[in-house]
């Protein structure tokens, strides 16, 4: 690490690192273009049976 952080004592400051699960902003975005795409589905399924999937009997 030729660019790493040193303290007064010349001992590298740690880095931290994102974690790959939680609430970030690509998986957000992917999340929301995610269920546009099935609310769409879903609307464009009902409209071509002529009824709705969530009805009760």
């Amino acid at each position: 690490m030729a660019n790493s952080l040193r303290t007064s004592l010349n001992t590298p400051v740690p880095q931290r690192r994102l974690p790959h699960f939680g609430f970030h902003t690509h998986t957000e975005l992917l999340n929301g273009r995610l269920a546009m795409l099935g609310f769409i589905a879903l609307v464009a399924v009902e409209w071509k049976l002529g009824h709705g999937l969530l009805i009760w009997p």
